[in-house]
């Protein structure tokens, strides 16, 4: 198959829908030589967060000169990009001839959902690539994450709990915690940045039960944005104050945000825990990796003619709240225009709350899916604001009214700023898919 036909069967498998049991990744796996087992995981799981730790580990083994692996979803403009090698996302002639190749075994195997047959492509690509490390972020929950087909990784990472997929995971934060523990395993260190004493509690359920050993964020480890005095250029880089045990050091952040202070605590500690392990990361490639670690679409300013364009995936009101508050510390040059859309399953009147003292207009728009709202007015009923046909329409508008200098907020669904995005840097992206 072509890259593109071999997009169009895996969209296909769409239809099985979210289906969180690991019965059939456990067989497909096995039947494919457990390839999951070959090379040592830092395996992520959490609510927010867990995709910046994500970023900052893999570069940080990167900087100390391992072969890193990495998968992460979802994709934000090509489906290659949730398989990295060596910080680089898989050619696409690649991800072709590793699909047309389960493709062909399919009738052998259980009947795998997308993200299944993606998880099971990373690790056979991680083993085929000879990574030394892989880093492995958990799609949804945990305990029935395709992910969590790994036996014994290197090192085990919960990083916040908020209340995101409530539907599938449960509406309290002990539930969703629980499902997030699952992949804690007996005698493989772990690095918990949970601070919500619900979460904790059912996080330490779970470890008491495998015996466990853990580091505490707000204990073991600890990050403190540092945040001059007035406020900051809106593409001011960031600065931490992270702590492990007695050790303290001032870093400089590439991903901005006072919340990555803490994001970097984490994978700070993870990276002592590997190091502790076997894999020796040297403090000056912690230091590199924090600092030249880039992630598209997360607090991302970029030029678009005298304006800024500011575009996030904070995906839930707890990654908005996020949002809003680095807006707050920073100039922002008005008018301040937010475009925003998000899928009918998320919680948008409380993501669009966030905003309501950093925007002066709204518009609302969203690409054409089957999750997103029937109409556009729910989010009018929340938060008056012009309602645009198509995301494209709606950048449009969002740029008219901010003006010549002014600034554009892009947020909600990560299919809303990858469309955006792509429009205003002219990225190349995936064709359209129906799934």
């Amino acid at each position: 198959m072509e890259y593109v036909e071999a997009l169009e069967w895996l969209y296909g498998l769409s239809a099985r829908g979210v289906r969180l049991e690991l019965d059939r990744m456990t067989g497909a796996v096995a039947e494919r030589g457990n390839p999951q087992d070959t090379v040592p995981v830092v395996h992520v799981a959490g609510t927010n967060g867990k995709g910046s730790v994500c970023a900052m580990v893999e570069r940080s083994l990167r900087e100390a000169g391992y072969r890193t692996g990495r998968f992460a979803s979802p994709h934000l403009h090509r489906f290659a990009e949730r398989v990295m090698i060596g910080g680089a996302p898989l050619p696409e002639s690649e991800v072709a001839e590793r699909l047309s190749d389960i493709r062909s075994v399919l009738p052998t195997l259980p009947p795998l959902t997308f993200f299944e047959v993606s998880a099971l492509m990373a690790f056979e690509a991680f083993r085929d690539h000879r990574c030394d490390v892989a880093v492995v972020e958990v799609g949804l929950g945990g305990r029935l994450d395709a992910t969590n087909v790994v036996r014994r990784p290197a090192v085990s990472v919960i990083t916040r709990i908020a209340k995101d997929h409530t539907k599938i995971l449960g509406d309290t934060l002990g539930a969703i915690a629980h499902e997030k523990a699952g992949i804690l395993r007996p005698g493989v260190p772990a690095v918990i940045g949970a601070r919500e004493p619900e979460a904790r509690a059912a996080i330490e359920a779970e470890l008491a039960h495998h015996g466990t050993d853990a580091w505490w964020i707000g204990e073991d480890f600890e990050g403190e944005p540092i945040v001059p005095a007035g406020e900051l250029p809106l593409d001011s880089p960031g600065r931490a104050r992270l702590r492990v045990g007695d050790r303290e050091s001032e870093y400089a952040l590439g991903l901005r945000g006072e919340f990555q202070a803490e994001n970097a605590a984490i994978a700070r500690a993870a990276l002592e825990r590997l190091d502790a392990g076997g894999f020796p990361v040297p403090s000056m490639a912690i230091r590199e990796g924090l600092e030249n670690v880039d992630w598209a679409g997360r607090l991302e300013v970029v030029r678009d003619g005298g304006r800024q364009v500011v575009f996030d995936c904070g995906h839930n009101p707890d990654g908005c709240e996020a949002f809003g508050a680095f807006l707050r510390r920073r100039t922002v040059p008005g008018p301040v225009v937010l475009l925003f859309g998000a899928m009918a399953d998320k919680d948008y009147a409380n993501m669009l709350g966030p905003f309501d003292d950093v925007v002066d207009e709204r518009v609302y728009a969203i690409p054409p899916m089957p999750r997103a709202p029937e109409s556009l007015s729910v989010f009018q009923a929340v938060r008056p604001g012009e309602v645009a046909a198509t995301v494209s329409e709606g950048l449009a508008r969002a740029r008219a009214l901010a003006g010549d200098h002014g600034t554009v907020l892009v947020a909600g669904s990560i299919f809303l700023v990858q469309a955006a995005r792509a429009e205003v840097l002219g990225v190349r992206s995936d064709p359209p898919i129906a799934m």
